[in-house]
């Protein structure tokens, strides 16, 4: 079976468009993973790129990480797969390019984290399901995935996100924090374009000033908790 993750990057003016589907549920494994950091890399490196959009297939943002490596009962493919998606999660927070996601879909546990570690988040008005669901699953989050949940979350929604494992649909998802704003399902990638293009009106330096001092208690705390 073919596990490599599909991910297409596409340019529109100042923004680049990073597009996960891999046909199935997105999930964070290893191969999206460093997909995706390629694409964080290109688009750093194109002095033409002043912002990013993180967007996922219709129906499906990201399932999180790739239970089969999970269940294998290989702890050091797990540790590594998870580190690599907190990794991810951390450079998307220190991004010198804004980042905005555009949440086409579902988006839970792994996948809600990257949600996380966007500037803004676009998603569907609908019935879909967003959210921390480790509990539920028998998982217990890392504390790399703490620190930046309790930073961004909403402090009255915080405890029913993180411990109690509730899935929210658009609207609640705005509300728990993990989502901005919310759209009609079919315009969720063109208003997060949208909201990209006004980031990417940024001054650069003051932004990339900005992000490190207020960020950095976090970036440090997860920065340490992946180094172990």
């Amino acid at each position: 079976m073919n596990t490599t993750p599909i991910v297409s990057y596409r340019v529109e003016g100042p923004v680049a468009v990073v597009t996960m589907d891999d046909g199935r549920a997105n999930a964070l494994g290893p191969y999206l993973s460093r997909a995706l950091n390629e694409a964080l890399d290109r688009a750093e490196a194109d002095d033409t790129v002043n912002a990013v959009v993180i967007a996922g297939r219709p129906g499906r943002f990201s399932g999180g990480f790739d239970l089969s490596v999970i269940q294998a009962g290989d702890r050091a493919a797990t540790n590594a797969m998870v580190s690599a998606g907190g990794g991810l999660v951390r450079r998307l927070y220190a991004s010198p390019l804004p980042v905005v996601a555009a949440c086409t879909g579902h988006a839970v546990a792994a996948g809600a984290l990257l949600l996380l570690g966007c500037d803004v988040r676009v998603g569907p008005d609908g019935p879909v399901k967003i959210g921390l669901n480790e509990v539920a699953i028998g998982l217990t989050l890392p504390n790399w995935a703490l620190s930046i949940a309790a930073e961004r979350l909403s402090f009255l929604q915080r405890q029913r996100s993180v411990v109690n494992a509730v899935l929210f649909d658009g609207a609640g998802a705005v509300e728990a924090g993990f989502l901005d704003r919310v759209v009609t399902a079919e315009t969720v990638v063109a208003e997060a374009v949208a909201e990209a293009n006004v980031l990417a009106g940024l001054d650069r330096a003051a932004y990339v000033k900005t992000v490190a001092a207020f960020r950095r208690a976090v970036l440090e705390e997860m920065a340490a908790d992946l180094a172990r």
